[in-house]
């Protein structure tokens, strides 16, 4: 007797990829349960891309319109020197290979909340909870939450982000497969005293970038303290105060811009978000009835852009799989399959990102903003004809991937 089809799935996370895949298992009629440590929807309003292929599994969803009128449209990114002059100020597709028009620019905040609208009313949520241990058997998986509770499941799927917790309970620690990119980041909001609208400021110096971002709410921006560290800080446990401590040390000294004044907002920060910049490369993206998606398996960084993009696509991708293959595993293995290559491209995207917002030595940072200086005299379109073709690559790999047809 073959293995029974899916009907119960249990999906930890609830950021972008877990609701994305309960919209789509919910669609194809499948009991899905997603679970969720954070009390609530985690909001945070510092914009996130949608491109490429993943505009592709938006219109399918039907939610292209409400995530299009949720549209940030930044108009520049100014590139500013130690006495706040602007060195450059271009827009933002030269950098990100985006369309203008057609890409969708959204706070974090709203696609979680336009997702969960979406399936709130069809799976079942369990906030301030997470997975305990995961006991598998022939034809289910035994789950028990850290609140006590126990259920029964298909599969389960982990969708919980870089620091996957139920990545640790069937893989192993993260180290094994976490390539440290080498640098960390804090963001947080301040007041928008700079009159930015729908724009960034940004403070480069070598191995260190301050940046505040302004979306179109007007009352407050979203500051980050990018800089360079030699190990992950997350091999090992990593007390609040600590973020702090580490940030304010790596800035100390900098008296350039604002940055003191951010450093101080930083320290007091109640939304203080505080991460490495990682990718996860494995050699497998499921065990038996366990299967990652989004971050848990393929986080691209953020310096790539891409890492909401990837996570809509897979979704779309490992649900469709789900439901159409006549068993889990042969569904795990086309998902990987089609997903793998597209990831794994996207992944690499981040060399360019990195070199042009976090040069290492001064000698890289000045021929960075003489290449942005040239960049900011000419129009858009003459940018794509006259660059190294660096841009053009990365709309290609935006949409290297061809959606398969589930219905």
């Amino acid at each position: 007797m073959g293995e029974r089809a899916v009907k119960n799935v249990l999906i930890s996370g609830a950021s972008i990829a877990g609701p994305a895949l309960a919209f789509w298992l919910t669609r194809y009629g499948i009991n899905t349960t997603v679970v969720e440590k954070s009390s609530s929807l985690r909001g945070g309003g510092y914009p996130i891309d949608i491109r490429g292929t993943a505009l592709d599994a938006v219109e399918r969803m039907g939610l292209y319109p409400q995530m299009r009128a949720a549209h940030v449209d930044s108009q520049s990114i100014a590139f500013v020197d130690e006495h706040g002059a602007v060195i450059a100020k271009i827009d933002p597709e030269a950098i990100t290979g985006g369309v203008r028009g057609t890409d969708v620019e959204i706070r974090r905040g709203d696609i979680a909340t336009i997702l969960y609208a979406a399936t709130k009313d069809k799976a079942d949520y369990k906030f301030n909870d997470s997975i305990a241990s995961l006991d598998e058997h022939a034809d289910r998986v035994d789950v028990t939450f850290v609140s006590g509770d126990i259920g029964t499941y298909d599969i389960v799927i982990g969708a919980d982000g870089l620091h996957s917790n139920t990545r640790s309970l069937i893989f192993g620690h993260e180290s094994q497969f976490e390539k440290y990119i080498g640098f960390c980041f804090a963001g947080f909001t301040v007041p928008n005293t700079f009159g930015l609208d729908r724009g960034a400021l940004a403070y480069t110096l070598p191995g260190k970038n301050a940046v505040v971002y302004a979306t179109n709410d007007g009352g407050q921006v979203y500051a980050f303290l990018v800089f360079r560290y030699p190990t992950s800080p997350f091999r090992k446990s990593v007390a609040e105060e600590d973020k702090r401590k580490l940030t304010a040390s790596m800035f100390e000294g900098v008296d350039g811009w604002i940055v003191p004044q951010l450093v101080e907002d930083m320290r007091k920060a109640e939304d203080l978000f505080f991460d490495a910049v990682s990718q996860i490369h494995m050699p497998t993206w499921s065990r038996r009835r366990i299967v990652l998606a989004g971050d848990a398996t393929h986080a691209t960084s953020f310096l790539s852009g891409q890492g909401s993009s990837i996570a809509l696509v897979g979704a779309y991708i490992l649900a469709g799989e789900i439901a159409t293959k006549p068993d889990y595993s042969s569904a795990f293995e086309a998902y990987e399959k089609l997903m793998r290559p597209f990831a794994e491209m996207n992944q690499a995207l981040v060399e360019t990102g990195k070199s042009i917002m976090i040069p290492d030595t001064q000698q890289e940072l000045e021929a960075r903003n003489e290449m942005l200086r040239k960049m900011a005299e000419e129009p858009i379109g003459k940018i794509f004809r006259k660059d190294d073709a660096r841009q053009v690559h990365r709309r290609q790999v935006h949409s290297a991937l061809t959606l398969p047809d589930y219905s």
